[in-house]
């Protein structure tokens, strides 16, 4: 099975470049060209990675990307023409697994691609029925499903592969520079940031009180690690 991706930007000639170079990876490739149009494909159909323009017409990538998390964990690569800081930490905000900015290298967007349909494919091979249980968080890992005091929480992929990652190795410290290249895949270029901004996401969804956590904990100076 060919591994189906959705393109959204307004701009033609890039979303033509794209298509054209990832249907040369053996990818399936749709386009929308405004933010109405890609959350109707999102939720018609099934796509294993969307490539989403924060500046889109009608509604804003932003948006379209808090309104997929919704009701669906498809890793999302956010595109931004801005470059500033704060747009790349506010697309992670909104549940975006990734961010590239404009101008961007087809050759590096590709490689974040890879790695990620490479994780997916990883999950989707997982066979067993492996849990994880400790103080009322238990880890469904071959469906990935999550639950906390026996409510279901709703993670995006790359909030579930960190967990995960922590959750099978409590006590272990993870440098962000280390969780990066771990849960990313890959030589990740971007900012340390995005690692705070997702522990902070996820600490908002399974702890009880975020600012004194149960689970994932910071070791000042050095990185994060999962109590058991």
């Amino acid at each position: 099975m060919k591994n189906k991706v959705l393109v959204v930007d307004d701009e033609k000639l890039i979303v033509k470049g794209i298509k054209f170079s990832l249907e040369q990876e053996n990818l399936l490739v749709d386009a929308a060209y405004d933010g109405e149009e890609a959350l109707e494909m999102a939720k018609k159909d099934r796509y294993d990675l969307i490539i989403l323009d924060v500046m889109l017409p009608k509604i804003d990538g932003l948006n379209v990307c808090q309104q997929i998390r919704e009701f669906s964990d498809v890793p999302i690569i956010m595109l931004t023409a801005k470059g500033e800081d704060m747009d790349k930490i506010m697309g992670l905000e909104y549940g975006a697994d990734d961010y590239l900015t404009k101008p961007f290298n087809i050759l590096e967007l590709k490689a974040r691609i890879k790695a990620i349909l490479r994780r997916v494919t990883q999950n989707e091979n997982v066979t067993d029925k492996k849990k994880i249980k400790t103080n009322g968080l238990e880890m469904e890992i071959s469906s990935r499903r999550v639950f906390v005091d026996e409510k279901e929480v709703n993670l995006t992929a790359k909030e579930f592969d960190m967990l995960e990652l922590f959750a099978s190795n409590p006590g272990k410290v993870y440098s962000r520079e280390s969780l990066l290249e771990t849960i990313w895949g890959y030589d990740y270029p971007g900012d340390v940031r995005t690692v705070d901004v997702h522990v902070r996401r996820l600490r908002e969804k399974i702890e009880a009180n975020p600012s004194q956590p149960e689970f994932i904990h910071t070791k000042w100076g050095v990185g994060y690690y999962f109590k058991d």
